[in-house]
């Protein structure tokens, strides 16, 4: 089945573009959805979570404490490749489910797959189509520090956790400019969209290079 994928730095606009997307009709699938599944209370997964990391990544009542575990992770790269070990094959089997079960329920439907971490854990040559949602490292810094409120040193941190904005690119058949405004994103996206279905399923290589088209 044909399948875009959808990614971009922390902060960078992608799930504006994804909310965009869905609202218009595509079907999405979440990666992050998928990484809360996989990390559910009881879950195999959060088994190994816990015996790796201990009790303290718990919240009482069982379930994973993000923030906690957030909190090791984003500092500690050697951290964050074990979590990442647990968690990617099974968010993987997960992704195969989900595009199994669309490609049964929504037979010719735009379809695409909204995954942060592109560059880190998955092969882009899985996807029919890569689309970077794209702003520079100093404006996802600025926008972490204003929107959600963490400190200079949290913010690089989020940064430094995942790939260069010159590795993301490099992977990019398409990119969305997002330095502008919330609204400028939303409407390259609607442009994506567009774009898309006129293409959808075997004319991919024809999409424009670059949204908002304006810009060029």
């Amino acid at each position: 089945m044909t399948v875009v994928a959808l990614t971009g730095g922390v902060a960078a606009g992608k799930s504006t573009v994804a909310d965009v997307l869905r609202s218009l009709g595509t079907i999405v699938i979440d990666a992050d959805v998928l990484a809360r599944e996989a990390l559910a209370a009881g879950s195999p997964g959060l088994s190994l979570v816990v015996a790796r990391f201990g009790d303290d990544v718990l919240l009482p009542g069982g379930d994973l404490n993000r923030e906690a575990l957030g909190t090791l992770v984003f500092a500690d790269s050697g951290a964050r490749g074990e979590l990442n070990a647990i968690v990617h094959p099974e968010v993987r089997r997960l992704y195969q489910e989900e595009v199994m079960r669309t490609e049964e329920s929504h037979p010719g439907k735009v379809l695409v797959y909204d995954v942060p971490l592109l560059a880190e854990a998955r092969d882009p040559g899985e996807f029919d189509l890569v689309v970077v949602v794209d702003a520079s490292a100093d404006i996802r810094r600025e926008r972490l520090q204003r929107f959600r409120g963490l400190s200079a040193k949290q913010a690089q941190a989020r940064l430094d956790a995942q790939a260069s904005d010159d590795e993301r690119r490099a992977l990019a058949d398409v990119v969305i400019d997002s330095s502008g405004s919330i609204e400028d994103t939303r409407s390259a996206a609607r442009e994506l969209f567009h774009a898309l279905a006129l293409a959808w399923p075997d004319q991919l290589a024809t999409v424009p290079k670059h949204f908002p088209r304006r810009a060029l």
